[in-house]
């Protein structure tokens, strides 16, 4: 089994938010529990199930980080001679060819895509469309909604 690539900048972002959980939001939720239970009977401590609750959320968040941190490659992109071409890691500026609307993407890992801030995952279409394509070349994707056809107007790696 392939280990799932991670940037190097993705991984330091993750790692950010596993000391967060660990430092702040599990001493916070550990000390809300404590104080629910001085209130007494836990049948019917709405505040009390609501703080085990969110524990239960922190706890699993924290497992997730930390077997995707331990499992990933952690890729340096700005390390990578792509020869000019579309790779995990490159930012890529596109022109759709359907509505002239330029957009700009980064290829992440799943673990931190958010297409809000550019990031998409390598595993989604469009960046499976990409991916080996250079400067100036069209890459068609197979979009829900149908076909979609991007030019490739610059490629980054930083």
């Amino acid at each position: 089994m392939s280990k799932p690539p991670l940037t190097a900048q993705g991984a330091e972002k993750l790692r950010a938010q596993l000391h967060q959980l660990k430092t702040v939001k599990r001493p916070k939720v550990i000390e809300a529990i404590a104080e629910a239970r001085a209130h007494g009977d836990l049948s019917e401590n709405a505040e009390y199930h609501a703080a085990r609750e969110q524990q239960s959320f922190i706890e699993g968040r924290i497992g997730t980080l930390e077997t995707v941190l331990a499992d990933a490659q952690i890729i340096d992109i700005t390390t990578i001679n792509a020869s000019g071409k579309v790779v995990f890691g490159a930012t890529v500026e596109l022109l759709n060819l359907a509505n002239d609307e330029e957009v700009t993407y980064q290829l992440v890992g799943e673990e931190e895509a958010d297409v809000e801030q550019g990031l998409i995952s390598i595993t989604s279409p469009v960046a499976r469309a990409l991916i080996g394509k250079q400067i100036d070349d069209v890459a068609e994707v197979n979009a829900p909604s149908g076909p979609i056809e991007y030019e490739i107007l610059k490629i980054e790696y930083k």
